[in-house]
């Protein structure tokens, strides 16, 4: 009698299962036993060869009939003709597609060995898009405010137009990789003998060499080039706003699309004059006695200027709004407002005769509510 474990036991299936489900037992087993996977287990190299061994019989219909029929010995001189590792493939009865080779190939050869079974990367040649770049432009004050042209220089990265890209004079096939972009060698492993592809080192992956390399971007396909170029700055740009230069950033390669250019402001300050958002805030000082009587003060605006009736008894601090004369912002479609807030400038220094009318006003009666409620409130507390 036969010591040998049943083969649908040794894969963990129904004597019923489907052939892909016998497939699918023997791609998880076959790497959950490969000896060069669990080097610390001394079974690992047993269980493999079981599971290599129920494989080939229950994968192919006529064994996997006998099997059922007669047991281990209806193709007990089939199942031990594979023997070891060297004859994984062909010789077990299935295509070498059958197991995820990659997957394993990736953990054994630390992920740089190709099966030869998968579709040519074309990396190489793809189509890749220009990178988007920043620049800071400075302006100033009033050119945020009405908006202004700029002229940038910029070094631009563009195509080559004498290769138009490609880095070369004359293409032709390259001798080495036949236009593949790829050599192909042969990888001897335990598991048999595999197809190993690796970049083309003569055309570095394109296919094409080039009977001289170009003279003006000497091979890289792109050139560098000093531009001047006119921006038109909207009317309302704020610091750390940015506008967007469709397609002036970084030239693309094999044929990809240029980056875009992002011009990002930073707004000087203005003297007398300080935004908030769209709002614009201005001190106006006056002296003591247009404070008192009140007057009409000439005010300076973004639009030139308004007369603003300052009423008698003003005080310093506080604020009056001009409607519609702050920013007007054609970035965001909205117009701001103007505040101007009163400073009360008193005299540090008098001459005699005003100092005279000073004495002489201070001897009337000019308290108020307020100065004598405070009044009040020091006699009764302290």
């Amino acid at each position: 009698m036969s010591d040998k474990r049943d083969y649908y036991e040794v894969l963990g299936v129904s004597k019923t299962a489907t052939a892909q489900e016998i497939k699918s037992a023997f791609r998880k087993l076959a790497k959950k036993y490969h000896p060069d996977l669990n080097k610390d287990d001394p079974t690992a190299a047993d269980k493999f060869k079981e599971v290599q061994e129920a494989y080939e019989v229950l994968s192919d219909d006529a064994k996997r009939s006998r099997y059922d029929k007669f047991g281990h010995a209806g193709v007990s001189g089939n199942a031990s003709a594979g023997g070891g590792f060297g004859g994984f493939g062909s010789s077990y009865g299935f295509d070498a597609s059958d197991i995820d080779l990659g997957d394993i190939f990736d953990s054994f050869f630390g992920g740089g060995f190709s099966s030869g079974f998968s579709t040519k990367s074309s990396s190489s040649n793809r189509k890749r898009n220009g990178t988007d770049l920043l620049k800071k432009i400075n302006i100033t004050f009033q050119e945020a405010i009405y908006g202004c042209e700029k002229d940038l220089d910029l070094d631009v990265v563009e195509v080559c137009n004498t290769c138009s890209g490609e880095g070369g004079i004359n293409p032709k096939t390259c001798n080495k990789c036949h236009g593949s972009g790829t050599i192909t060698t042969e990888q001897h492993t335990i598991l048999g003998s595999f197809l190993s592809k690796t970049t083309c080192p003569e055309c570095h992956g394109s296919g094409k060499i080039y009977e001289k390399r170009c003279p003006d971007c000497h091979g890289d396909g792109q050139t560098t080039k000093h531009k001047t170029i006119t921006v038109n700055v909207p009317a309302g740009i704020s610091t750390g706003d940015r506008l967007r230069l469709a397609k002036k950033g970084a030239a693309g390669s094999n044929g990809g699309e240029p980056g875009d250019l992002y011009l990002e402001f930073y707004v000087g300050e203005h003297k007398y004059f300080k935004r908030e958002n769209d709002d614009i805030y201005l001190d106006v000082p006056i002296n003591i006695t247009e404070a008192i009587l009140g007057c009409k003060k000439e005010i300076p605006t973004l639009y030139g200027s308004v007369k603003l009736n300052i009423p008698a008894g003003t005080n310093s601090g506080d604020i009056q709004r001009i409607r519609g004369k702050g920013v007007d912002n054609k970035v965001k479609h909205s117009k701001g407002n103007m505040y101007i807030t009163i400073k009360v400038i008193t005299p540090k220094h008098l001459n005699r005769d005003q100092k005279k009318l000073i004495e002489a006003l201070a001897k009337t009666d000019l308290d108020d509510a307020e100065i004598n409620e405070f009044r009040d409130f020091i006699i009764e507390n302290y």
